[in-house]
């Protein structure tokens, strides 16, 4: 997946309270700067609510993982907002494809331009989904596709999970501090040499 975007951020998942990995995605900002900027701003709760306490209240093996509903934490398309004044904002464009698994994806209320806070992973590729979801991108790094491939096995075909998975902790990785910690792994590999 290619990914120019410069906005990286995480999800600390926990299934029935213990943690079960990390996810981080970098966002396409550079296709989709609004969608981002509410996913962003989402992840680190800026404006008094977000992601974090969110639970996947749907996980279906091969197809994807739902959450982002901070208002009712269910499947009834009744709660999530957006960051910004109105509840939904315009989908704003569909140049990202469904193509792969771990595409980052707005879920929506079943009609056009109403994107909020709900979201989905896709487990597989999902091409029905083009033109009726705005994909923003998806895993920054292969690291987390463990906590990924974890995050698939609480789920059933169905949609309802085996445990309670939340999203614990949430926000933006600073991409300063990533460059700091490659820096540091470096010397110190370097030193043991």
């Amino acid at each position: 997946m290619s990914s120019n975007g410069t906005i990286r951020t995480f999800f600390d998942l926990a299934a029935d309270g213990a943690p079960i990995g990390r996810l981080t995605f970098q966002l396409r900002d550079d296709i989709c700067p609004k969608t981002c900027e509410n996913f962003r701003a989402l992840c680190t709760g800026e404006k008094g609510f977000g992601y974090k306490g969110c639970i996947f209240y749907r996980v279906i093996p091969g197809f994807c993982a739902c959450s982002g509903d901070f208002e009712t934490n269910n499947a009834e398309r009744s709660g999530g907002r957006s960051i910004f004044s109105e509840k939904y904002f315009e989908d704003e464009n569909f140049i990202l494809k469904h193509d792969s698994r771990g595409i980052l994806s707005m879920d929506n209320y079943g009609w056009p331009n109403t994107v909020s806070s709900r979201f989905f992973i896709t487990f597989d590729e999902a091409p029905w989904l083009d033109d009726y979801h705005v994909a923003f991108d998806g895993f920054d790094t292969f690291d987390c596709l463990e906590s990924y491939g974890i995050l698939e096995g609480y789920g059933a075909q169905k949609g309802r999970t085996t445990a309670t998975i939340t999203i614990e902790n949430c926000g933006q990785i600073s991409l300063t501090l990533t460059y700091q910690s490659i820096d540091r792994s470096m010397q110190a590999k370097s030193k043991n040499r």
